[in-house]
């Protein structure tokens, strides 16, 4: 059983795009068609409006004057961070500086047209396999996905204090809906999913450290647009909704193949396993 353990009422005055709890689920992001980002604290079954990213409640620039499409949370270890992506193509980088303030940092004319989705890299330390030294702040490289509508899925990364387009990966042949990056299972390999207005859900890996050399590998190609991906915490399971009414879930088997293993339609509550001749006639 799924229970609504709680209600925000976010006085956003139009559509909401996206929401997203922070690490801690403590704090909620909310963006919308009416050009802001908003953050609640939800704690203890509440709401209170801490940051009205367009003005209204902290003294900031305006995040964007376009749509904003997609929010994600920074991990925890950065500190208090949010990845903005909005329609006119620009990304902000919203961080918590204390007093209510906020930093922002724009990449303008991140994607053409606009951004769709953001998702950030886990928190790993380069060589993170081996221990650091006792007591050695760790040298977190900052990293994150992006995928627009100009049919690409970008990298950006951190460096002194700038965010700089890292890698340009292009397969879709249409609008980038969504971006996931996987989390991090100990692993020297990176890998994000995305999807896409032409059906589409490509595998994107990486197995060098320095995030040069990415290759993708198509998961499926649906009948109708897919709208987002999500990993599951142990990344080896990705969640995949579409323009199909369909949830469906996908596995990687020992020989690199992805299949899928459930799918629910809309309005049922239980999963049904999909046999292999089902997943053929997909």
């Amino acid at each position: 059983q799924v229970s609504v353990i709680n209600t925000v009422d976010t006085s956003h005055e139009d559509m909401i795009h996206d929401a997203q709890m922070d690490y801690y689920g403590t704090r909620l992001a909310t963006c919308s068609s009416d050009r802001s980002v908003k953050i609640f604290d939800v704690r203890n079954g509440g709401q209170i409006l801490i940051a009205d990213l367009r003005g209204h409640c902290v003294i900031i620039q305006s995040v964007s004057p376009f749509t904003v499409n997609s929010v994600c949370w920074a991990p925890h270890d950065y500190g208090l961070i949010l990845a903005c992506g909005s329609s006119d193509g620009a990304i902000s980088l919203l961080s918590y500086t204390g007093d209510g303030q906020w930093d922002v940092k724009k990449i303008s004319n991140a994607h053409t047209i606009g951004c769709n989705a953001v998702s950030w890299a886990p928190a790993v330390v380069p060589g993170s396999l081996i221990e650091q030294p006792s007591g050695q702040k760790p040298n977190y490289i900052k990293r994150f996905a992006s995928g627009g509508c100009d049919n690409l899925v970008k990298i950006w990364k951190e460096e002194d204090g700038q965010w700089k387009e890292e890698q340009k990966l292009e397969a879709h042949s249409d609008w980038v809906r969504d971006v996931a990056w996987a989390p991090s299972i100990g692993l020297p390999t990176s890998t994000i999913a995305s999807c896409s207005q032409d059906g589409r859900v490509f595998i994107w890996t990486c197995d060098d450290a320095s995030g040069n050399s990415w290759s993708p590998k198509l998961l499926h190609k649906f009948n109708d647009v897919v709208w987002h991906v999500s990993w599951s915490i142990t990344a080896n399971i990705l969640a995949v909704s579409g323009g199909d009414n369909k949830v469906t879930l996908w596995k990687e088997s020992v020989d690199g193949l992805w299949a899928c293993i459930s799918d629910v339609n809309k309005g049922q509550g239980g999963v049904s396993a999909v046999t292999e001749g089902q997943q053929n006639e997909q």
